[in-house]
């Protein structure tokens, strides 16, 4: 299985694709969402084990959703209990791929703690919002090598875990090389991913302008674009080539794509 290689343009069809997908069923997205945030705040509140805990759990998380995004897809309904698919199936696999991501992590901080960056790593460690610019200056002023550092291997981890969850998923890819699959359709789409990210910025902005009001159709794009990204590079397709039917939308379809 290789990733597609799209044109440019196709970047903002994902974000037209992802809005579609929305305004199906716009009032139980916000819904779905307002429940992941409070469920991610109410864990991350737990002293020590709470922040950890909500990287473990995002992958399951994140497939929910994106369960969710294939049932609207396949003209079914948006159902609350698609967001605990991601904890019926693959669980192990998806946990394992949370675990990897904050390994890599804690790895990440320690190399730039390495290259110079104690006191900014501390300042990100610790939970609490930095109020005194001058502290953040300071702790900037000498790391600009680990700023460099973990600028490069963060965005690699981000590209890394962008689709390998629903990679697990969907077509039951081991964690470590659903990461390689999908830090490759980063690299195969360059071009549309740039327009992707350019437009998100753009609309952002204008989210925010009304006291941040845009961000409750906003919030629910990021995710439903990123199903119509995820459908558009890797396309289900059989061995022979031909278009497969759809598995259940609650149900991964567990043909082996290799």
């Amino acid at each position: 299985m290789d990733p597609q290689r799209l044109k440019a343009r196709q970047g903002w069809e994902w974000i037209k694709q992802g809005y579609a997908l929305f305004i199906k069923a716009p009032l139980l997205w916000i819904v779905l969402l307002f429940i992941c945030i409070i469920a991610a705040v109410g864990i991350s509140s737990v002293p020590i084990v709470g922040e950890p805990l909500v990287s473990l759990l995002t992958p399951a998380v994140l497939v929910g959703l994106m369960v969710g995004c294939r049932a609207l897809s396949q003209n079914e309904e948006l159902e609350l209990a698609h967001l605990f698919s991601g904890f019926k199936q693959h669980t192990s696999q998806l946990v394992t791929l949370g675990g990897i991501s904050l390994v890599t992590q804690f790895l990440i901080l320690g190399l730039m703690m390495l290259a110079g960056g104690t006191t900014l790593v501390g300042i990100l460690m610790s939970g609490e919002p930095q109020t005194d610019p001058n502290v953040m200056v300071q702790a900037l002023a000498g790391a600009s090598v680990a700023v460099l550092i973990g600028i490069v291997l963060f965005s690699l981890l981000m590209m890394a875990m962008q689709f390998a969850p629903l990679l697990v998923y969907f077509r039951n890819v081991p964690p470590l090389q659903a990461m390689k699959l999908s830090l490759r359709a980063f690299i195969y789409n360059v071009g549309p991913m740039l327009v992707y990210g350019i437009t998100f910025v753009f609309l952002a902005v204008l989210a925010s302008l009304p006291m941040f009001l845009g961000w409750v159709v906003l919030l629910p794009l990021v995710f439903t674009s990123l199903y119509a990204s995820y459908s558009d590079i890797f396309p289900a397709v059989t061995a022979a080539g031909s278009t497969p039917q759809q598995s259940d939308a609650t149900t991964p379809n567990d043909q082996s794509y290799f």
